[in-house]
């Protein structure tokens, strides 16, 4: 149980939307819940350096059904990473302007659970078919890292996933505008970035990151923040186990208890303001 593992020793250096309101940013065949996926997928050896540290680092945070009896509406997104030119990136989405909520944004593939999920895994792997194209059989399933809670008051689990560098995006225009993707590194050591408090509707004081990167693929800027931006900083952190370029909100030498801790008082800052509005 996640309560009883020992806390991850530093490594050596090596959407359901964001949050409410307008972007204050400035600018434009295994064991489930560890790495389910196909045994004979194309996927890089297992001694690729680079993505077998990155699962050492990520089994140590995996959170399994530690949360799953919180009395929460539960979704999940799915965080794909890939390795290109020897480097972890990250796979992201732009919701489509067609959609009521957050059209526009960044996100990763995701969404509300299901009747027919039997977890947050399968509803991750579900909705990145759904939004991308990307089939189940072709990710490598590593672990769910802490949940967040979302706008909505939805328990949002974060599945990390590894996926093939040739994988061909197909995305579902009435969900998704554009696909790319970002190093990951560029969470810890970004080029244009900006912080902000935010206070939720239950009044807990957090921090927003807000990251633009500025693709030169598809040769325009991606904001990313809020809840995707809070997912892909904690999967950097986990992974790379160095201090950023920027504050955050955990104590780095103890980050799965203080991310646990950040968590729970997030959660509890909602179950007060329910209580009081009984």
């Amino acid at each position: 149980m996640a309560a009883e593992r020992e806390e991850p020793g530093r490594a050596p250096r090596a959407c359901p939307g964001p949050c409410p309101g307008p972007c204050p940013c400035p600018g434009p065949g295994h064991e489930r819940g560890t790495a389910r996926g196909c045994p004979s997928s194309a996927l890089p050896a297992p001694g690729h350096g680079a993505m077998e540290s990155a699962r050492r680092r990520l089994r140590q945070f995996d959170i399994g059904d530690r949360f799953s009896g919180l009395p929460l509406p539960r979704a999940a997104v799915l965080l794909p990473l890939m390795v290109r030119a020897g480097r972890l990136h990250l796979l992201l989405t732009v919701r489509s302007l067609q959609l009521r909520r957050s059209p526009g944004e960044v996100c990763f593939p995701g969404g509300k659970r299901e009747d027919t999920d039997r977890d947050d895994i399968d509803t991750a792997l579900r909705e990145a078919k759904e939004e991308v194209g990307l089939q189940p059989e072709k990710v490598e399933v590593i672990c769910r890292l802490m949940p967040g809670i979302d706008k909505m008051n939805n328990l949002v689990t974060p599945v990390v996933g590894f996926i093939e560098e040739t994988f061909q995006v197909t995305p579902n225009p009435d969900e998704v505008s554009e696909v790319f993707v970002v190093p990951l590194e560029y969470f810890v050591k970004p080029l244009d970035y900006k912080t902000f408090s935010y206070k939720t509707s239950s009044g807990y004081s957090t921090r927003v990151h807000c990251f633009t990167y500025h693709d030169q693929e598809h040769r325009k800027s991606f904001k990313i923040w809020g809840l995707t931006a809070h997912f892909a900083v904690f999967l950097a952190l986990v992974i790379f186990g160095e201090r950023p370029t920027f504050e955050v909100d955990y104590d780095l030498d103890n980050l799965f208890s203080s991310s646990e801790n950040y968590f729970t008082n997030l959660y509890a800052s909602i179950h007060e303001r329910k209580k009081s509005n009984l």
